[in-house]
């Protein structure tokens, strides 16, 4: 499907051709990942109307796709040639909707159709996106005319009861009258993620010191030196998790887990691959600026592994680094090298709670308050 847009009103009028007595009920941004190009993110506008799901993609989408061959659409016009903008519209119509996955902490969800075409991922980076985007949903989908379930209406007892699930899953879906599953995340999922987090840190007991405190979706910005030699920066995907003692940064498949109905066979990639883990206590200060990306949060770690905090602090209070011993002076003054995690972190609910679990747990480890720098 292709939308039109007047080049004034852009989203304020938008031509989409499909049905009659269709109403336009809620709009939203966010990234989208289609299950077929689960390695291609693209920002997306979503209009949710009493027919379909509307995902209007970014233009980007055709030079990204031409790297990848995901996509196989082609404009058929030449843009010059009308006065209308033109953009890529995937759309699914809320009949073939099977399910709505809703991912951690609300960050993200996937909205699951009959195929693999039919289903994308939508990663909002924010909890309350999420949960309105759900009721909205909800609402709309209590307007639908669905035609009868195949199953008898009529059922004995024993059958009645052998449909009943024994496991705690049950417990986190919700089946909605239009017959679409909406699934939240459960205690074994939460569980299995702890147990990935437990075999990445160097902390003794693993699984007793790396409960999760927050799991945020950011961005991480990386620094790209052009041929012209000035900077430029790309924003990479990036999952991190803060538990009680470490940091952590994963990529993460947001699109092919849990595994789809249709799927005939296994992801290709995991679902959680560790890019970096640092612990807390490594953590030398915290930068806040609004250069470039306001929303970004600078972490400057201390790249040292296994280092025994307690010593250090008693030799830069006690003792200066010239009247040391001179196996420690050679340490210490070799020890300047840093690491700086630069996350953009979209939501202002997320970047205030992370700061706020964060410096709570730095004063627990540290014994004194988290340095904050607000950068220009």
């Amino acid at each position: 499907v292709l939308c039109l847009f007047t080049p004034f009103y852009q989203f304020s009028s938008i031509v989409l051709l499909q049905v009659e007595n269709e109403e336009l009920k809620h709009l939203t941004w966010s990234s989208v990942i289609f299950y077929k190009c689960s390695e291609l993110e693209v920002t997306a506008c979503i209009m949710l109307s009493t027919k379909a799901l509307y995902f209007v993609l970014d233009d980007a989408i055709v030079q990204l796709a031409d790297q990848t061959g995901c996509w196989n659409e082609q404009l058929s016009f030449d843009r010059e040639q009308t006065s209308l903008l033109l953009s890529f519209c995937f759309v699914l119509k809320l009949n073939d909707l099977q399910s709505v996955h809703v991912g951690l902490f609300d960050q993200y969800f996937r909205i699951t159709g009959p195929s693999a075409e039919q289903t994308v991922a939508c990663l909002t980076r924010d909890s309350y996106t999420t949960h309105t985007f759900v009721q909205q949903l909800m609402a709309v989908l209590s307007l639908l005319e669905r035609t009868p379930s195949p199953e008898p209406v009529e059922l004995d007892f024993y059958t009645e009861f052998g449909k009943k699930s024994t496991g705690q899953m049950e417990n986190y879906e919700i089946i909605h009258s239009s017959r679409v599953k909406f699934i939240y995340p459960s205690e074994e999922e939460v569980g299995d993620l702890t147990f990935i987090v437990a075999e990445n840190i160097q902390e003794p007991n693993n699984l007793q010191t790396s409960n999760i405190l927050l799991y945020v979706l950011a961005f991480q910005v990386k620094s790209l030196e052009t041929s012209s030699h000035a900077s430029k920066s790309s924003l990479q995907p990036k999952t991190l998790i803060l538990t009680s003692y470490d940091m952590l940064l994963f990529e993460e498949d947001y699109v092919s887990y849990p595994l789809p109905e249709f799927a005939k066979e296994p992801p290709q990639r995991d679902k959680y691959k560790l890019t970096d883990a640092r612990r807390i206590r490594d953590l030398d200060r915290v930068l806040m600026g609004y250069q470039t990306y306001p929303q970004a949060i600078t972490f400057v770690f201390d790249d040292v592994q296994n280092r025994d905090l307690l010593s250090d602090m008693m030799l830069d209070h006690f003792e200066h680094p010239l009247n040391a011993s001179s196996a420690s002076r050679k340490y210490h003054c070799n020890d300047s090298s840093e690491v700086q995690w630069c996350l953009f972190v979209a939501s202002p609910e997320s970047r205030e709670k992370l700061i706020a679990l964060l410096a709570r747990q730095w004063e627990l480890l540290c014994s004194r308050e988290l340095p904050l720098e607000l950068t220009g």
